[in-house]
């Protein structure tokens, strides 16, 4: 009943887009902007539906959130400048994902440098995931990423007014996953409120890891706005998580703030083993998922096309059910209808499935989408959020804090719909300057 309600009240908000358009704004309002801002609405109406207590909402966490997003997504996407900064750090990290071929080939014998060959996942994608996996390590283990951390994180929170140890940990989730981020704030977990919680699980769902967004731009989804994605994820997780479970209770804040150091490394060496080590497993069950649900996806697409025939009804699939159910959410975020359909089919996947899945089918259809559906998707599906990812934060987050487990069980669904929220909330916000 309220997925009807939510797809009622898009829809109604579809149509007052459709009449701003026809009766052609254009030339007083930016039609861009005016789209932009019918979709930050649409997600934050949603976002209030499903608070726990309205009233408690604070309004400086919110519009601190959403002045943060806009502002960077206009000096990245929009000011010259920025678009340069954001074009350098893309060519950085372009170049060592490139060092990572060296590993490749060595362990391949350059079997992939002869043409002809073609683009192998297994081999040019999964391997960059250790790689990447081993230098985050690192960076851990020499306190680099606890300061980068800390650079972001604390502004984070005095800016929207959250507390040090949820601020940091979305902070982290701009680079590590969402078993890995907490571990920064481990000792703060057990004590931590009911929203402070629910807001370190939004921020892990809202965000992809690093290790994998480079997988991402593998198969071709445009690195830019990944990486402008995963550092508006930050605030768009706040905001979603203080809408939906604002904060209630009193926060006991640490005068003497500190975050979890790699004690578990010996050196710097066993440092970079331990990340590939945990780069490994992840690329062995990104391999294993890929496999299994896109050999299930085409098994189901047998299934509905037999089903389709019997009705006269030809290309029938997965991608075009989720597609139908999810356009209006895909329209309302800035995305022109007549891609809608293909667009909402991309989040659907993402919900239902996972990202990877989902970016696996969007690459491929890049060069047929336009430049704004392009930006849109990319960002609207760069986040953890889906139905699988409960269980993966139960049993990563419920392990470093077991007394809160019952309390994360409780809020998963919950948090899947927060980070969700917050990857549409960032691809409308990009919306506004593509």
């Amino acid at each position: 009943m309220t997925f009807v309600l939510v797809n009622v009240y898009i829809c109604s908000f579809s149509c007052y887009i459709d009449y701003v358009i026809k009766i052609q704004l254009i030339g007083v309002f930016n039609m861009n902007i005016v789209w932009g801002l019918v979709g930050i609405a649409v997600v934050l109406g949603i976002a209030f539906l499903s608070s726990n207590n309205r009233k408690a909402i604070n309004p400086r966490t919110i519009l601190g959130g959403l002045a943060i997003q806009v502002a960077f997504a206009f000096i990245v996407l929009k000011w010259e400048a920025g678009k340069a900064a954001l074009q350098w750090l893309t060519n950085g990290v372009t170049n060592i994902i490139n060092y990572a071929n060296e590993g490749i080939n060595f362990l391949f014998g350059g079997m992939f440098a002869a043409k002809g060959i073609g683009f192998v996942f297994a081999f040019q994608v999964l391997p960059v995931v250790i790689f990447f996996s081993a230098l985050i390590s690192v960076l851990y283990y020499i306190g680099v990423m606890q300061w980068v951390i800390k650079m972001i994180g604390g502004p984070l929170a005095k800016l929207l007014g959250t507390s040090k140890a949820e601020s940091m940990s979305a902070a982290a989730n701009i680079f590590v996953g969402q078993t890995e981020a907490p571990l920064v704030i481990r000792p703060y977990l057990s004590k931590m409120t009911q929203s402070e919680l629910f807001a370190v699980m939004t921020g892990g769902l809202a965000s992809v890891a690093g290790s994998v967004l480079v997988g991402y731009s593998l198969l071709g989804v445009p690195l830019e706005y990944l990486l402008a994605a995963s550092f508006m994820a930050a605030p768009a997780g706040l905001v979603m998580a203080k809408m939906i479970v604002p904060e209630t209770e009193p926060i006991k804040e640490d005068e003497h703030f500190e975050m979890e150091k790699d004690e578990e490394s010996t050196n710097v060496i066993d440092a970079a083993a331990r990340g590939a080590s945990d780069g490994l497993k992840l690329a062995l069950n990104i391999g294993a998922m890929l496999l299994a649900f896109i050999a299930l996806i085409a098994l189901i697409n047998g299934l509905l096309s037999g089903v389709g025939n019997l009705f006269n009804y030809d290309g029938l699939t997965l991608q075009k059910i989720l597609g139908f159910v999810f356009a209006p959410i895909a329209f309302a975020i800035g995305v022109p209808w007549s891609e809608a359909v293909t667009a909402g089919g991309f989040i659907g996947q993402k919900l239902i499935l996972n990202e990877f899945v989902a970016y696996s089918s969007f690459a491929p259809q890049i060069p047929e989408l336009s430049a704004k559906t392009v930006a849109i998707v990319s960002f609207a599906l760069c986040g953890f959020a889906n139905i699988s990812s409960m269980g993966i934060l139960l049993g990563g987050l419920g392990s470093l804090a077991p007394n809160r487990r019952s309390d994360i069980a409780r809020m998963g669904l919950k948090a899947v719909l927060a980070g969700m929220l917050a990857s549409l909330l960032s691809a409308s916000i990009a919306g506004m300057f593509i």
